[in-house]
C-alpha cells in the first residue's frame, strides 16, 4: 500500500468536523513540528504530530 501523504492526511481529519464541548467552536487539526536535539548523534532532529486545536486550547498550543 502507498504511504498517505501529507495532504491526504489533513484533508481527511478536516472533513470529519467536530464542535468543541468547552468553547462551541469548531476543532481545527494541526501539524506541529518541533526540533530536539540528538543525544546519541547530537544533530538536530525534527518530531512531528498532528495536534487539534479549538478556541480553549489555542493559546497552550502555539506558546
Amino acid at each position: 500500500m502507498a504511504k498517505n501523504q501529507f495532504a491526504d492526511k489533513t484533508a481527511k481529519a478536516a472533513s470529519k468536523k467536530k464542535i468543541c464541548p468547552v468553547c462551541n467552536s469548531e476543532i481545527t487539526p494541526i501539524k506541529l513540528i518541533n526540533a530536539y536535539k540528538d543525544d546519541r548523534s547530537g544533530g538536530v532532529k525534527f518530531g512531528e504530530r498532528f495536534h487539534k486545536v479549538c478556541k480553549c486550547n489555542e493559546k497552550e498550543v502555539f506558546a
